[in-house]
Order: structure tokens, then C-alpha cells, then sequence
């Protein structure tokens, strides 16, 4: 069953798909992947909430170790069979758990990307008002509540953002992921440099400072292990099947081990700075209220604005921010879309434009219940979640850990760490070599099997996470 992928069937494959230019086009589009909403929205307001420099330590430990291990597999996994991930799986098996495991990872960006672009569309929303000198307008009481409300509205900007992401998809693999990736990521490094140095340097900022860098080891807990593993996962793009797809587009002159590095980097600098960028600002304006710093998910769309307005300057700021997080929800919304094209080209043997129009129409609806879900479709709810809630819930609490958990059982029970070793080492010189195989074999189905029994515990209120 190991040997059923021949050399000459991974050519053949090779021949008809993708293909990106070399490490610095792979890397990047991953990387853009990475940095997205994870990074500037959820990762600030998680490490308000867990301690700060405690969360950081932690989210960081698990990155080198835990993150390190699955994104090597599933890049190796994806460049072993040059195919997305519902190929990758059957090029093992065809018997239903190999069918599970690769459509599970398959399913996880088709789903996550209509909603994902839903909140695109808040932020193009915001950055549009920004440029119209609106800043004291957003940082009104009630603002973000009317916006979310005004069905329309939010469909509109919803349909705009994912044109945009459409757009670059439909230009393929090279002329239109990397070369978008290649302009944005340096733009957003630099704007993400700006707003963070920007913050630090408010009265009282520094405060904020040190709370978010200095761990203060009495505000460990296991719920900050737990909060941190799942923002690694929303934040690394893993289990979403994008790492199996642009594995397949890279060929074996790529350093696996050395990208995944160079991809682990970019992901906690820009963490990094958003945490600057954010929990300093916060600090500034009140003082150091805890009730502020933990406003949660709001953070960014209702307590930044009042933040920015307060500081004499909230437009120019509210550009460079909104712009910046503009960016990375494109980035990481034409990965998702990217994965998702790929799979039903590999899987229906349809063109590109075709698929593209089957992806469309799977936005359109999941999308407009997201879009729909807090306006004329509040009455309804699933397990008491609103529309977009519900599909964040399935996808990253429930279908993601899955997904990972079959990504381990394909690596350790099927292909063999030989396979794994060879693929990797015929391009690296895979110095964590231990490390993988002893996290991969012993921790990493614990760790995941943990992310998922609490995440659904959070849900039945069983623990507050």
C-alpha cells in the first residue's frame, strides 16, 4: 500500500499542475497564508486575555515544536504526491479512512472562506471610511452593531472582497498567488512597522509594553496552553489543506525544513507586531483597564476605532492599520480559495474557471448566511450560534483537529518516517529530525486530541476559554 505513488505518477501530476518559481515565491505565499486574520485580529485580543508575555512565551514554544512538526508533514506530504490533499491521502489508500482524511482536509477551506470573507468585508468596510475621513464616525457607540445589523451593507462588502480574491485565483499559480503575495507581504510588514512603533510611542503605552513581552509566570494555566494551541493552528494554516496543495507546486530543489523556518519566522513577527501594535494602544487609552484589554474579539472593530479617534491623528493610523489588515485577510483568503480550486480541479478534472465558478457558488451561499446571520436571519441559530459563528465553530473546533489527527495517522501508521525522512532530507539537512519524529509519533495526536475536547467543551460551557 506504501508504494502505490510511483515516481513516474508524480511527474505526470507534476507536469499538469502549478507551479511556483522557486523558495522565495513558495515561502512567501505561505507566509501569506500564515499572517492573516489570525495574527492581526485574534492573536492580540487572546494575549490580552491569557497574560500577556505568558501567552507569547507559550504560543512560541508550541510553534518551533508542535506547529514545526505539521507543517513539515504536510508540505513533504504534499510535494511526495504532487497533489491536494483528497490526491495526497488516496495515493495511500483508496478505503474510506484515507477517503476521510483527505476530504476532511479538503473541506476545511471551502468552508472557512466565505465567512473568512465575510469579515474581509468589515475590514474593506472600515479602511473605505478611513479614506472618507470617517474616524470619528466608527469610533461611535453602536457603529460596528448598526453595521453587522444592515444586511445589505455587509453583503455588498462581502461580494467586493471576495472579487478581489477571485480575481487573483482566476490568474493561476505564479502570475497571480505568488505575484500578489510578493507585493503584499513586504507592504505589510512595513505598515505593520509603522502602527506598532506608532503605539509604543503614546503616553502610558509602555505599560502595555511590558505587560505583552515580560511573562509573568502566575498567570500560566493549562487554558493558556489550550488558547495558545488553537491560535497556532488558526494562525499557521494547518489542517486546512493549504499546505498539502502548495506543497504540490514546489519542486524538490525547495528546502522544506529551511522554508518552514522561514515561514515560522514571518508568522510570530507579525504576531509580534500586532501585539505591539494593539495592547500598548489599548494601555494608552485606558489606563490599563483589564476590561478593555479583554474586550475579546470587539477589539479590533469597536475599541481600536475609539482608540485611534482619541489620538488626534485616528485617520492616517486607521488607514495604515486597516490597509495592513486589508492585506492579510487577502492573503490568507486567496490561500484558502486557492486550496479549494485545486482540490476540485484534481478531484473533477475540470479547468480552473470551471471550478473557480463552482467555488463562487459555494461562497455565494455560505456567505450570505454569515453575511445574514446578525441581520434579517438572526431568528435563526444552530446550537445556539448565529450563522457565521456556527461555521467558525465547525471548521476550526472540530473539522481542523480531525484533519490533523488524520495528517498523523498517515505519517506514522502508513507512509513510515523512512518516506517522510527521504522526502525531506533529498532537499534539507532536517537538523530537527528528533524532534519531528518524537512529537509526531508521542505528542502531537495528545496536543490535538486536546484542542479538540476543549473546544467543545468551551461550546457546551463546560470550561471557559
Amino acid at each position: 500500500m506504501k508504494d502505490k505513488l510511483s515516481a513516474k505518477e508524480g511527474n505526470q501530476n507534476a507536469g499538469a499542475r502549478g507551479r511556483f518559481s522557486g523558495r522565495i515565491g513558495y515561502v512567501l505565499a505561505v507566509a501569506g497564508s500564515a499572517v492573516g486574520l489570525g495574527n492581526i485580529w485574534r492573536f492580540p485580543y487572546l494575549a490580552a486575555k491569557y497574560g500577556g508575555g505568558i501567552f507569547l512565551l507559550v504560543y512560541l514554544i508550541l510553534m518551533v515544536t508542535f506547529g514545526y512538526v505539521l507543517i513539515v508533514s504536510e508540505t513533504a506530504l504534499g510535494r511526495m504526491t504532487k497533489k491536494s490533499p483528497v490526491g495526497a491521502f488516496g495515493s495511500f489508500g483508496k478505503s474510506a479512512p484515507f477517503r476521510f482524511g483527505g476530504w476532511i482536509n479538503a473541506v476545511v477551506p471551502m468552508l472557512i472562506v466565505p465567512y473568512y470573507s465575510v469579515i474581509g468585508g468589515w475590514v474593506l468596510k472600515y479602511l473605505f471610511e478611513y479614506l472618507r475621513g470617517s474616524a470619528d464616525l466608527l469610533a461611535e457607540d453602536g457603529y460596528f452593531t448598526e453595521f453587522m445589523t444592515s444586511s445589505g451593507s455587509v453583503l455588498f462588502w462581502f461580494v467586493l472582497f471576495s472579487a478581489l480574491v477571485f480575481f487573483v485565483i482566476l490568474a493561476g499559480v505564479k502570475q497571480g498567488v505568488e505575484r500578489v503575495s510578493k507585493i503584499m507581504m513586504p507592504v505589510l510588514v512595513v505598515l505593520a512597522i509603522f502602527v506598532a512603533v506608532y503605539s509604543m510611542t503614546r503616553p502610558g503605552a509602555f505599560e502595555g509594553v511590558k505587560y505583552f513581552l515580560i511573562p509573568k509566570f502566575e498567570d500560566f494555566s493549562w487554558l493558556t496552553v489550550v488558547a495558545a494551541m488553537g491560535q497556532m493552528f488558526y494562525s499557521l494554516s494547518i489542517a486546512m489543506g493549504i499546505l498539502y496543495t502548495y506543497g504540490s507546486y514546489i519542486g524538490k530543489e525547495v528546502d522544506i525544513e529551511k522554508s518552514t523556518i522561514q515561514v515560522e519566522f514571518f508568522d510570530a513577527a507579525i504576531a509580534f507586531l500586532a501585539g505591539l501594535m494593539i495592547i500598548p494602544a489599548v494601555f494608552a487609552f485606558s489606563g490599563g483597564d483589564m476590561a478593555t484589554l479583554k474586550a475579546g474579539p470587539s477589539l479590533t472593530f469597536i475599541t481600536l476605532p475609539k482608540i485611534f479617534a482619541s489620538m488626534g491623528v485616528g485617520t492616517v493610523v486607521g488607514i495604515a492599520f486597516f490597509l495592513m489588515f486589508l492585506f492579510a485577510a487577502l492573503t490568507s483568503a486567496i490561500s484558502l480559495l486557492e486550496t479549494s480550486v485545486s482540490t476540485l480541479q484534481d478531484e473533477l478534472h475540470l479547468s480552473r474557471p470551471k471550478c473557480c465558478l463552482i467555488m463562487c457558488a459555494v461562497m455565494l451561499v455560505v456567505g450570505a448566511l454569515s453575511s445574514l446571520g446578525y441581520g434579517v436571519l438572526d431568528f435563526v441559530t444552530v446550537f445556539g450560534m448565529a450563522f457565521l459563528d456556527f461555521f467558525d465553530f465547525l471548521t476550526n473546533s472540530v473539522m481542523m483537529p480531525l484533519a490533523a489527527l488524520a495528517t498523523c495517522f498517515l505519517v506514522i501508521r502508513v507512509v513510515g518516517f523512512e518516506k517522510i525522512d527521504a522526502e525531506i532530507e533529498s532537499s534539507s539537512a532536517f537538523r530537527r529530525k528528533k524532534l519531528y519524529h518524537f512529537f509526531m509519533r508521542y505528542l502531537a495526536p495528545v496536543c490535538i486530541a486536546i484542542i479538540l475536547v476543549s473546544s467543545i467543551a468551551n461550546v457546551l460551557g463546560i470550561i471557559s476559554l
